[in-house]
């Protein structure tokens, strides 16, 4: 018979901000903190808006194809991992997307290009992974 949980915090035993889980196979185990999305959020640079977002408290237009989202709260160190989406403007254009060597603690930040051009688009998704502060 399958069961149902709620509850509003989970905390771990050992440490409160650790919880490990068993993985396929039920032969290791992983920490559930350590791979939970940290950030995310889905711009449109040519309003400039947020379309939804989270742990982002501001966006910063950095000019055509360069924003930063800044972090509700911050990330523990600059070394975290980013994945960065975009649509594309232009029909068959070749599209490039990267965050860039100058995240901070409390800020990522991406650049889109589209055929070797910096260029904005109405739809980008950036995904933050790492440890918060």
């Amino acid at each position: 018979m399958a069961s149902i949980l709620k509850v509003d915090t989970l905390t771990g035993v050992t440490t409160a901000g650790s919880i490990s889980v068993t993985g396929e196979g039920n032969s290791t185990t992983i920490n559930l903190q350590q791979g939970l999305c940290k950030s995310w959020f889905k711009f449109n640079q040519d309003t400039p808006a947020v379309t939804d977002s989270f742990n982002i408290s501001t966006i910063t237009d950095g000019g055509t194809g360069n924003h930063s989202g800044n972090f509700t709260n911050n990330m523990n160190n600059a070394n975290y991992a980013n994945s960065c989406m975009k649509q594309a403007e232009l029909h068959n254009a070749d599209c490039t997307e990267y965050t860039t060597g100058s995240n901070s603690t409390s800020a990522v930040n991406r650049v889109d290009l589209e055929n070797n051009a910096l260029r904005d688009a109405a739809n980008t998704n950036t995904l933050t992974f790492g440890d918060l502060a």
